[in-house]
């Protein structure tokens, strides 16, 4: 099974090259590494040059989802996995899906486990799930992590690609809502593959987008029949106390400290990023 490796990228000089060693370092052979550059100026070209085994393109585009959707496009694997240009694969990562996929031919995606790093690569906390719920994803909250979701290339293709010109922060979660719907049987992996970076150059820091995000998931979850409101209030409760249930029974342990209580030493007002879709320029 090939696994194209997505990523987009706009001045990610910083951090890309630790993102590209991620995928080249795997123990699996079968896989290719697209980047899709936004026209950053701050040396990033010079460093993808610098990579002659990656396929590459640059140009001014409509923000990181737009790019993922060229990327996708552009795939020849069967699999398509996004990984951001601050994110990192964990070793063994590639070949844990790929096996995963051969062991159960029926699964049209799956996702895995999570570390959340800081600017150093320091360990801020894990999140091991259970199992993919559409009812927990729609009521409760959005627990898969975008970088660890394995989708085979023919899933997009029958269901579309990334609503980025309504979604600027949200298309991947509505996009994991899509999935559910349509019926897809999405599959678990129960390891962690992904190193998901809070440093203060990245959007995920940034309490602006953080906000814009849940403006754009409240749309979302509507457009999907949440009622929103007291009852949906009560349905989020429902939904994340259920998914605490299935984490107890199916890996033996529940979240007795939520990530957001976690993370909040690492997020900032305004962190220092760079967007080609002005989501820098968001007020306060």
């Amino acid at each position: 099974m090939k696994i194209s490796v997505v990523t987009p990228c706009f001045n990610s000089r910083a951090t890309l090259g630790e993102a590209i060693e991620s995928v080249r370092s795997q123990d699996y052979p079968h896989w290719e590494h697209i980047v899709v550059d936004g026209g950053s100026t701050d040396g990033t070209l010079d460093l993808i040059k610098s990579f002659p085994h990656l396929i590459s393109t640059s140009e001014k585009d409509q923000g990181h989802y737009d790019a993922m959707n060229k990327g996708i496009a552009r795939a020849s694997g069967e699999v398509v996995v996004i990984l951001n240009s601050d994110d990192s694969f964990r070793p063994g990562a590639l070949r844990a899906a790929a096996a995963a996929f051969a062991d159960h031919p029926g699964w049209d995606a799956l996702f895995a486990d999570v570390v959340f790093v800081d600017e150093r690569g320091r360990k801020i906390f894990q999140r091991q799930e259970a199992t993919y719920d559409y009812n927990v994803l729609l009521y409760g909250l959005d627990y898969i992590c975008h970088q660890t979701l394995f989708v085979r290339k023919a899933v997009y293709e029958r269901l579309g690609l990334y609503r980025f010109r309504e979604f600027s922060n949200s298309a991947d979660y509505e996009f994991k809502l899509r999935l559910g719907r349509q019926g897809c049987r999405v599959g678990h992996v129960p390891a962690l593959f992904v190193n998901y970076r809070y440093h203060p150059a990245g959007q995920s820091a940034d309490r602006r987008i953080i906000r814009n995000m849940l403006e754009q998931t409240a749309i979302i979850r509507r457009e999907y029949g949440n009622p929103g409101g007291w009852r949906g209030k009560m349905l989020t409760f429902v939904y994340k106390a259920k998914r605490q249930l299935q984490k107890l029974l199916i890996r033996g342990k529940c979240d007795l400290v939520p990530g957001t209580w976690r993370l909040r030493t690492h997020l900032r007002d305004k962190s220092d990023f760079s967007s080609n879709a002005g989501l820098d320029k968001l007020t306060p």
